[in-house]
């Protein structure tokens, strides 16, 4: 007779970059009659999708206690082009190879147009994240995508576009375990490059909760998929979490994904001090 695999949040803190949800997969799947203990399926926040004309999943993981709160199991799995959530790792690693010494280095898009990368990231400048995705370089760049065993790992040729033209794929649950490892520090760049991305990511900081996001958006067959990826830290616990949803309206989506997201957060129970 074949045993339950029971996990914990203590199995997400290995360095090997496997994908979070592998031992979850073979937990839920693999094993007939099993019931873990630490993954709530919500349907519950499908109504928030339905009500905003939308497809979507959205996974967190309650980090002090282990426990996964989860809609759409099946979408959570798929890959999809990260669009500008790859500039977390641009960020990252233009950092930790020294293509830009902090936050505060400049990136150059033509003559005239420079930003810090506090600024880009923060305005989402797809142009100056080009820039130093050049700037890095296609070799350096493949390395460690391949390294961090970022998605699907497929670079393509094109250094500066490979993340919005559906050659690298990432799926929420790989998504889900980047933003828990950063948030700990655990991936493998400096300990102080990851500090300065959290800090770029930090929407809201008051006294109740801190909330931390970055968004992202790429047009896949037609449709836009959209991302926002983060945590969000109440009472002293932290709660990374993803969002990704689609739609087939081609423009910016960042007030829809904003909305989407509180709504979310607010109907599991954030923003009331009580999580």
């Amino acid at each position: 007779m074949i045993s339950c695999i029971q996990t914990n949040h203590k199995s997400f803190t290995m360095k090997r970059n496997t994908s979070w949800f592998f031992i979850l997969s073979i937990s839920i799947f693999l094993i007939a009659g099993c019931t873990v203990n630490n993954v709530s399926i919500d349907k519950g926040i499908g109504e928030v999708f339905s009500a905003n004309k939308v497809e979507g999943t959205f996974g967190m993981f309650d980090n002090s206690r282990g426990k996964f709160t989860i809609y759409d199991l099946d979408r959570f799995k798929l890959q999809y082009s990260p669009g500008g959530t790859f500039n977390i790792f641009n960020s990252l690693l233009a950092m930790h190879i020294g293509r830009l010494s902090d936050e505060r280095g400049l990136i150059k898009n033509g003559v005239d147009s420079a930003l810090s990368l506090n600024d880009a990231f923060r305005s989402s400048s797809a142009p100056h994240f080009m820039s130093l995705a050049r700037m890095i370089g296609r070799d350096t760049m493949k390395r460690w995508v391949d390294s961090l065993k970022y998605g699907n790992m497929k670079v393509g040729v094109a250094v500066d576009s490979f993340w919005m033209n559906d050659s690298i794929k990432i799926s929420a649950d790989e998504q889900l375990g980047m933003m828990k490892r950063m948030y700990f520090k655990q991936l493998p760049f400096r300990a102080s490059v990851q500090e300065s991305v959290k800090k770029m990511m930090i929407i809201e900081n008051n006294s109740q909760y801190q909330l931390a996001y970055n968004i992202g958006q790429a047009v896949s067959n037609g449709k836009s998929i959209v991302w926002v990826i983060g945590w969000i830290e109440e009472n002293r616990h932290v709660y990374p979490f993803v969002l990704n949803f689609s739609t087939n309206n081609l423009d910016p989506a960042d007030a829809l994904a904003k909305k989407i997201t509180g709504d979310i957060l607010a109907y599991v129970g954030f923003f009331r001090g009580i999580m």
